[in-house]
């Protein structure tokens, strides 16, 4: 509750603070698309991060489902790695902006699947890792498998920032906004650091650099 001073926190254990300055750390998740192979392989095979998890796929076919900024930026990444990189994409054109696009499309590590979807991740159980998938046709219905080493889903993230709505400045995504080269929310003696203020970078580095500038912030804060 930020709306009242000292502030309240509550936790899930049920105990209770009162404090006179709030850090907002609390990260993004990168989004699923819910299938139960999808969570079955996941980190098996299966990723959400092309910058933690690229290069375990050194010289290895891989797939990138997704067609926004994301899933653009993941698939040309991944091309320092993979010895091939297939998109996905349930659409027949791309939602990202266009220069990230010319990229993608110039690339000769990079094939374009369109108006497909992913139904089903397939692979071996032991050791476990992934072998495959099922994608379908979103126009003619029909499914096929292909052989693949890794996906990576890149549909985007979601801020886990609903225990602030109503009480912070969010963007249309549900980031935190603060104010430039800061950490400072529209909240007096509450700041924000990490991927639930960072849409871009979503690094371990930025994020510490992040909690960093909102510890300093809130000493200053607190001497005043």
């Amino acid at each position: 509750d930020l709306k009242t001073k000292p502030f309240k926190v509550k936790t899930e254990s049920g105990k209770s603070y009162t404090t006179d300055s709030v850090i907002i750390s609390t990260g993004a998740q990168a989004k699923w698309m819910g299938l139960k192979s999808e969570e079955k392989f996941r980190g098996f095979g299966v990723s959400g991060c092309a910058t933690c998890d690229g290069f375990f796929f050194r010289n290895k076919k891989v797939m990138v489902i997704g067609g926004g900024n994301t899933a653009v930026e993941e698939a040309l990444y991944l091309t320092n790695h993979a010895s091939e990189v297939t998109l996905v994409h349930r659409r027949d054109s791309l939602r990202a902006e266009k220069m990230l696009q010319e990229r993608l499309l110039k690339h000769p590590k990079i094939k374009v699947i369109w108006n497909h979807v992913l139904e089903e991740i397939l692979g071996d159980e032991s050791p476990k890792n992934v072998t495959g998938v099922k994608i379908k046709d979103t126009l003619s219905g029909k499914a096929k498998e292909m052989d693949i080493d890794g996906v990576f889903i890149a549909i985007g993230h979601k801020p886990n920032t609903d225990l602030v709505k109503g009480q912070l400045d969010l963007d249309n995504e549900g980031y935190i906004i603060t104010k430039p080269g800061s950490a400072t929310t529209n909240g007096p003696g509450v700041f924000a650091c990490g991927d639930g203020q960072d849409k871009i970078y979503k690094q371990a580095g930025t994020a510490a650099g992040t909690g960093c500038m909102s510890a300093l912030e809130a000493e200053k804060f607190l001497s005043s």
